[in-house]
């Protein structure tokens, strides 16, 4: 069955007042590769219908929610009683709102969009090519790349008819040689636009770093983060700025004495931290798609329009994550999450090179994992650096140093930053399994926190 018409069949089987379906087809294609050689390749196909079932209690409307894999025809009747079973024994839904109405998207009645190993068509011959350099100077790359095309059809008994088809891939890349490893990784739609001899010459770049090391003692240095290492922490501040929670005064954005910190200078710099489901090749979902509810979400917004937001503007906090009913709330305007994030400074940045090429010693880092959460409050994160820090003393690279544990509040790092770089598209290496849609600049922190030396390599 046509995931179309497992929609309209849920829709009709529907005994309570409202009913919303959301049917996701997805396919991906993948390659995985070692020690320059490619180990492993394969297409997979999957598909998924969620029920989301609202019951009138006299008091309020309660939601029930169900989700399956590989639902077939026969299926649908259980699923729909499953939803309304669950929604029966609920609560009121504390985000209850009324349904987005009668929207209908060109291209509803189209076959779901699919992928295959063709995506790779021309990054194959490419990275066969840097395979055989690699090989040719005694070096092994290792990595995988990933694409997974995900049609998402949402209907609603208020005749909501909404689609969308989502590309994401991503290319994670590491090299490895004389006792050093480096890595690369690029967010990419269809695998046309990946720069593979730009990447493995970065990477060979960094090894040759590597052939001179330096100790240092923990401590605050002045430090080059590039734009992977900075999605990872814009990318943790974004999931963490829910109005609803700064509003309950549980989060960094919650203002001393109540309500929130819209409205507050965050940062040092004129920067812009902003979501847009339109940015050029990033596009996202343009409307809510909720599978369940949560602090930050609510499937009574399902197939709200989303329009670009800026969340920080000029350095100032504008806005942060809202459903309608938070929005209700806390009085702030309506501004729901969007799959996309991205940073920019003041205009005319300087490129990660140049900004290198300008410090007198410091530290120029690949990227973090392992990223953690401390404090709440503060937002505090510790994690750790991999695959290269680099000493930087009179505007060059002069060899590579140990790995460190950090801890650094990423709305704390706003208002030390001293530059800002030029923003391009970028992968977060900690968040890329959930987040490959955004832009960040490389930036400069006069004193980043070190706070321990680590035997991770």
């Amino acid at each position: 069955m046509r995931p179309q018409e497992a929609v309209e069949r849920a829709l009709e089987l529907s005994r309570t007042g409202d009913c919303i379906v959301l049917a996701d087809e997805s396919s991906t294609a993948n390659l995985r590769w070692a020690g320059n050689t490619l180990t492993t390749n394969g297409v997979t196909r999957s598909s998924r219908l969620t029920v989301i079932a609202l019951h009138d209690t006299g008091d309020g409307i309660a939601t029930g929610v169900v989700s399956r894999a590989a639902v077939g025809a026969d299926d649908i009747e259980d699923l729909v009683r499953a939803a309304e079973k669950d929604a029966a024994g609920n609560a009121p839904a504390d985000d209850a709102s009324p349904l987005i109405t009668g929207t209908r998207s060109d291209g509803w009645e189209d076959e779901p969009a699919t992928t295959g190993i063709g995506v790779f068509a021309d990054f194959s011959p490419a990275l066969g090519e840097a395979f055989a350099q690699a090989e040719s100077v005694g070096r092994k790359l290792y990595g995988f790349a990933n694409h997974q095309l995900t049609s998402t059809f949402l209907g609603s008994s208020t005749g909501l008819r909404l689609r969308h088809d989502q590309p994401t891939g991503l290319l994670e890349l590491n090299a490895k040689g004389g006792g050093s490893s480096a890595w690369a990784g690029v967010g990419t739609q269809d695998f046309t636009d990946v720069d593979v001899p730009g990447l493995t010459g970065d990477l060979a770049r960094r090894l040759d770093w590597g052939a001179r090391r330096v100790d240092l003692p923990a401590g605050r240095y002045e430090t080059i983060l590039p734009p992977s290492a900075v999605a990872d922490l814009m990318i943790y501040l974004y999931w963490s700025a829910g109005a609803q929670d700064a509003q309950d005064g549980r989060t960094v954005f919650s203002a001393p004495g109540g309500g929130t910190r819209v409205g507050e200078k965050l940062a040092s710099l004129p920067v812009t931290l902003s979501s847009d489901p339109r940015a050029a090749g990033m596009e996202s979902a343009p409307f809510v798609v909720a599978h369940a509810s949560s602090r930050d979400s609510s499937v009574f917004d399902n197939g709200l329009g989303l329009e670009a937001t800026d969340w920080i503007a000029d350095g100032t906090l504008r806005a942060l994550t809202q459903t309608r009913r938070s929005a209700e709330r806390t009085g702030l305007p309506l501004t729901p999450a969007i799959d996309h994030l991205s940073l920019t400074g003041p205009q005319g940045g300087a490129s990660l090179e140049d900004m290198v090429s300008r410090t007198e010693r410091g530290l120029l880092l690949t990227c973090l994992w392992y990223i953690r959460e401390v404090d709440p409050q503060s937002l505090l994160l510790t994690g750790l650096t991999r695959d290269g820090v680099y000493l930087v003393e009179n505007g060059e690279v002069v060899g590579e140093v140990n790995n460190f544990r950090f801890n650094e509040s990423p709305v704390d790092l706003l208002s030390r930053l001293t530059e800002v770089g030029a923003t391009g598209p970028t992968l977060p290496r900690e968040w890329s399994d959930y987040f490959t849609r955004s832009a960040m600049p490389p930036v400069r922190v006069a004193d980043f926190n070190m706070s321990t030396v680590s035997q991770a390599s």
